[in-house]
């Protein structure tokens, strides 16, 4: 009999000003937090989590900078800490290089995670595994985590106010979960339960996003909190995680190895997770032979939620950078959950007709 293994977030909540529960839930789950976050993130909310945790009386031990990189040496230093200030929780804050890190550095000491978003941009929030980079930031490693969050607060009022590119980032790695499930599809058919659940989530993700995406990007322009941003939170975040976690692994193909791809150019890797995904979603369409109408149409879908159609709109590429990147996501383990082997030749031939018909969107 094949084994299953599921690890779910033990508390996931979404909602406008979900951040003033913080120090209730921190409190049920240690009494010396070391918060970790980026800067900009520990900016946004270092006033709102002191006072939340003086308040429930559990002890801020520190605030750390997640390192820039989920790294081994950043987890490691990370641990190092927690471990000498004798921390009993781990508060993270921030988009997924940060999540990713202190998810990996709670796991490694056994501690109990809140993870608290500060963009939505991918659903690291919630997932129970660690991208991990080497300090140049070159893609490593997919990593497994034993462990997910113990809690997650999506606060619907502070994500309205972060860049509207972020939101767009997430918007793109989340149409993924469809793309790239029904690819993988065509190669491991969806036969048995998890697969099947994580099929339908990944459905779900889509239909969320193709009706409530564009409104919600719109409302983000404007800073504004929106129902329209409340559905696609709960794509990004709780859709989207569960689509992962019930997928044993199986559900990334062509969009995530053009990313990865991308993580080897200097000019390309710090654009964006979710956007240059984004991008290879419309490249593995082309990959798929899927017919010009149905390009077009997901292009528009893509557009509307600020993901890039062309190159030049992430970065002027030369011949040998463009190569570089197209040499890389062809030998990314994702891109061999492709039904039909992908060659060099085959992903430029992609970009190329999808940059031909960005001109008709």
């Amino acid at each position: 009999m094949s084994e299953m293994n599921l690890v779910f977030p033990a508390r996931i909540l979404r909602g406008a000003g979900v951040l003033a529960q913080l120090g209730s839930v921190a409190a049920s789950l240690g009494k010396r937090a070391l918060l970790i976050g980026g800067n900009q993130a520990l900016r946004a909310v270092e006033k709102d989590v002191q006072a939340q945790l003086h308040t429930a009386d559990v002890a801020l031990l520190a605030q750390e900078w997640f390192g820039g990189e989920t790294s081994l040496s950043q987890i490691e230093r990370l641990a190092a800490r927690a471990a000498t200030l004798q921390a009993d929780l781990i508060i993270g804050v921030g988009g997924g290089k940060s999540l990713d890190t202190c998810k990996a550095v709670a796991a490694q000491l056994g501690l109990p995670l809140i993870t608290i978003p500060t963009i939505a941009a991918t659903c690291s929030a919630v997932t129970p595994l660690a991208i991990r980079y080497d300090d140049n930031g070159n893609f490593y490693d997919i990593f497994p985590l034993p462990q997910a969050p113990a809690a997650v607060l999506i606060d619907s009022e502070l994500l309205a106010s972060a860049p509207a590119r972020w939101l767009a980032a997430g918007l793109g790695d989340t149409l993924a979960k469809w793309y790239e499930f029904r690819a993988v599809s065509r190669l491991h058919p969806a036969r048995e339960g998890n697969a099947l659940s994580s099929l339908a989530h990944s459905k779900i993700c889509y239909d969320v996003i193709a009706e409530h995406g564009p409104q919600a990007y719109q409302a983000v322009l404007q800073s504004e909190s929106s129902a329209a941003l409340d559905q696609v939170l709960d794509a990004i975040f709780t859709w989207a995680g569960l689509t992962s976690l019930m997928s044993n692994g199986a559900h990334a193909a062509a969009a995530h190895a053009i990313y990865e791809g991308f993580t080897f150019c200097d000019k390309t890797r710090e654009f964006g997770h979710g956007l240059l995904v984004g991008f290879g979603n419309l490249c593995l369409l082309a990959l798929e032979n899927r017919p010009d109408a149905e390009l077009l149409a997901e292009m528009k879908l893509a557009r509307q939620c600020g993901v890039p159609l062309m190159l030049r709109d992430i970065a002027l590429l030369d011949e040998a950078e463009l190569a570089l990147v197209i040499r890389e996501s062809v030998h990314a383990p994702d891109m061999a959950m492709m039904a039909e082997p992908v060659t060099e030749a085959s992903v430029l031939a992609a970009i190329q007709r999808v940059e031909a018909l960005a001109a008709q969107v």
